[in-house]
């Protein structure tokens, strides 16, 4: 089809969710011109379909909890979840999966939007086509960057495909509760689906082939399950899934240890996969549906005008890392197409160093689990010298002023020869506001012996830093 029209931009990004807004956002605060190139809504995953949603759904549960395990509140309490105002409160969070809000901050921020599949076509070009057809060929005087994000992988179980299973998609925007949920999968994404649907009131079956959080340290795991179990999930781990089936009554999930379960719904959650199939990779001589690799800059290699920033580049797949990448994307772009100086030096201004070993990350799962750095294996396999520290979190008096029967565990991993953390695991509840604590010792490289002055305040569940550091020192002498 003829092309209707040609634009030129500084730079275009394909992709409108919140890392390629944010590149967008440097390049224009920078002095650059950009359009972004988006399919559906602007916001993207996180907004409508992920981070959002999903802790919306978690939220209220977590207050619940929280209420009911402190005397005196606790009596409080007398009703259980309202499903309706949960889901209802979900939906305010996604805005009712309108992107009017969002197209408005791209006005405000000076950005341009081009609504419509975008593929590359040539050097620094960019053909954007619409719902009816149309074509719309973009220029970029310096830079294309992909922000095009992640999907949910469906692995080629026996008629799991076939069975209509939910993704990540279909379980933070369900309008219904079902009776029952079958799990496949063993990460984030199913721990806190499972977390949030047994809440709600659904019977949930979870089902992992290894255990749970693989990557994280074993006991965050082992606490979660055991969370899981307490809200009544069905747990069952080192089994793998033979076959689903959709019938007149409901989905069949035949496990590997011949046992059936029989449920409303699935839940397919077993990793992502780059959304980069269909975006003309080919045309640079990169392969299509691949995870594109960059360097710290995120620049593709041997292509200088080329950036990917987000889950595509596989590095990190976190919005927050996302979003730390897209600011030093953006900032390198209009850096180099200005003449200006680029600092990419490790911790530099256009670098994204943390994402190797600093990227923080909570699951909010009951426990929640909150992490930054290595853990204890990764450190090992990096052949750090290391001394490992571990405290109970029950034992901290604000721990236990903030819930009756407080459970939970702490770890530090630090690395003798700098003395310096270089991981950090917090296990129990609410503790996901430690997490940017241990993240600035981490990516700060704060000695052990300037750590002692940064006194937490008491009681407060803080104060597991200094009971940390306590272990550490005896441990040492």
């Amino acid at each position: 089809m003829t092309a209707e029209k040609t634009d030129e931009y500084d730079l275009i990004v394909l992709g409108g969710g919140p890392v390629g807004e944010n590149v967008a956002d440097r390049a224009v605060q920078g002095g650059l011109t950009a359009i972004i190139v988006e399919s559906e809504l602007v916001g993207g995953e996180c907004s409508y379909w992920a981070c959002m949603p999903s802790k919306a759904l978690l939220r209220s549960a977590q207050a619940l909890r929280a209420a009911r395990h402190v005397g005196g509140a606790a009596e409080a309490v007398t009703g259980e979840l309202d499903v309706a105002a949960v889901f209802a409160r979900r939906d305010s969070f996604t805005s009712n999966w309108s992107d009017d809000g969002q197209v408005r901050w791209l006005e405000s921020a000076h950005i341009d939007l081009a609504r419509g599949h975008g593929r590359l076509t040539g050097e620094r070009e960019v053909t954007v086509t619409d719902a009816d057809g149309t074509e719309r060929v973009l220029h970029a005087r310096h830079a294309v960057a992909i922000s095009t994000g992640s999907d949910a992988v469906v692995p080629p179980i026996d008629g799991l495909a076939e069975s209509a299973p939910w993704t990540s998609r279909e379980a933070t925007s369900a309008k219904e509760l079902p009776e029952s949920l079958a799990v496949i999968g063993g990460g984030v994404v199913a721990v806190e689906m499972a977390t949030a649907y047994a809440a709600l009131g659904s019977t949930v079956t979870l089902v992992a082939r290894g255990g749970l959080l693989g990557g994280m340290e074993p006991f965050a795991g082992e606490r979660v399950a055991a969370g899981l179990k307490e809200l009544g999930v069905d747990v069952r781990l080192s089994t793998g899934t033979s076959s689903v089936r959709r019938d007149e009554e409901g989905v069949r999930v035949e496990l590997s240890d011949g046992s059936t379960v029989t449920v409303s719904e699935v839940l397919v959650a077993t990793g992502r996969s780059p959304r980069s199939d269909d975006i003309g990779l080919e045309t640079v001589g990169l392969e299509p549906g691949k995870w594109i690799a960059v360097d710290d800059t995120l620049r593709v290699p041997g292509v200088d005008w080329l950036y990917a920033v987000g889950d595509v580049n596989g590095r990190v797949l976190l919005t927050h890392q996302g979003k730390y990448q897209a600011r030093a994307a953006g900032d390198v772009i209009a850096a180099r197409a200005l003449g200006g100086e680029v600092d990419d030096a490790p911790w530099g201004r256009h670098v994204a160093t943390a994402d190797h070993a600093a990227a923080p990350q909570v699951t909010f799962s009951i426990p929640e689990v909150a992490s930054v750095g290595l853990t204890e294996k990764a450190a090992q396999d990096a052949g750090l010298p290391i001394r490992v520290v571990d405290y109970d979190l029950g034992w901290v008096a604000g721990a236990g002023l903030y819930e009756d029967g407080f459970a939970g565990q702490a770890r530090l991993v630090i690395d003798t020869e700098r003395d310096v953390v270089v991981g950090a695991t917090f296990v129990g509840p609410e503790v996901a506001e430690l997490v940017q604590t241990a993240t600035l010792a981490v990516v700060g490289e704060v000695p052990i012996a300037r750590l002692w002055h940064a006194v937490p305040a008491y009681p407060t569940i803080s104060e597991v830093w200094l009971r940390l550091l306590e272990g550490y020192g005896r441990e040492s002498a």
